[in-house]
C-alpha cells in the first residue's frame, strides 16, 4: 500500500505547484494558530501514518498543537523518503503540545489506543515495516508510569487474545515532517480519504474497539 501513498503525494506535489489549494486555510505545523497558555507539556505518539494520526487528537480541548514528524531513528533530520526506506529506526510519529490544566495526559493516551492496532508489530494496517510501529514516548517519569498503566489495563482486560506489540519508551530527538505532511487531512481531503480508506484503517478500528 506504499505505492497508494506515494501515487498520491505525486498528485498532491503536483497540484500545490501549479496553484493555490486548501493549504492557504489550513493552519501551520503548530495546528490551532496561537494561543496564550500557561505551562505546557508535549506527548509523543507513533501509530503509523502520522496523517491518519493528527486529527483524532488534534480538535481536543486543551491541545494546542499537533506535528507530525519522526522519532526514535539514529540519523540526524531524516527526510520522508529516508524514513520510508526504513533503514533511518525512525517511526513515523505525531508530537502533541497540551495544556494540562485542560486535558490530562491519560486522556491523550485513550485517545491514542482508540485511534491503533495495538496487537499489530512493526506495521500499522497497510503500511509495514518498523517506521510504522506504534509506540508511546514518554517525555517524564510521570508520563511513563501513566503509560505503562494504561498497557496494563488494557491487558488485563483480556480484550484481545494477543499481546499488545505498543512500545513504550523514551522520548527522544522529534524532528518535524516537512510542510506538506503538516495536517496533511485538511489540507487534501479527499485524497486523505482514499488513502484511509484504501489502507482499511477504520474498518480495522472498528473490529477493535467496535467504533
Amino acid at each position: 500500500m506504499k505505492r497508494i501513498r506515494f501515487a498520491i503525494l505525486t498528485l498532491t506535489a503536483l497540484f500545490c505547484a501549479a496553484g493555490p489549494t486548501l493549504a492557504a486555510s489550513a493552519t501551520a505545523p503548530g495546528g490551532k494558530g496561537t494561543q496564550s497558555a500557561g505551562h505546557l507539556e508535549k506527548a509523543t505518539f507513533a501509530g503509523g501514518c502520522f496523517w491518519c494520526m493528527e486529527h483524532p487528537f488534534d480538535e481536543l480541548p486543551g491541545v494546542v498543537s499537533v506535528t507530525s514528524g519522526y522519532t526514535g531513528g539514529h540519523k540526524i533530520n531524516p527526510t520522508y523518503e529516508e524514513v520510508s526506506s526504513g533503514t533511518t529506526g525512525h517511526a513515523e510519529s505525531i508530537q502533541v503540545v497540551y495544556d494540562p490544566a485542560k486535558i490530562g495526559y491519560d486522556k491523550l493516551l485513550d485517545v491514542f489506543w482508540h485511534n491503533i492496532d495495538p496487537l499489530a508489530k512493526d506495521r500499522q494496517f497497510c503500511d509495514s515495516g518498523e517506521q510504522y510501529r506504534s509506540a508511546i514516548f514518554y517525555h517524564n517519569e510521570e508520563q511513563q508510569r501513566l503509560a505503562l498503566q494504561s498497557k496494563k489495563a488494557l491487558e488485563s482486560s483480556k480484550r484481545f487474545k494477543e499481546p499488545i506489540a505498543t512500545q513504550i519508551v523514551a522520548a527522544g530527538v522529534f524532528y518535524p515532517a516537512e510542510e506538506y505532511h503538516q495536517h496533511y487531512y485538511k489540507k487534501n481531503p479527499i485524497r486523505y480519504f482514499y488513502y484511509r480508506s484504501s489502507c482499511g484503517r477504520d474498518r480495522r478500528l472498528k473490529e477493535l474497539w467496535g467504533r
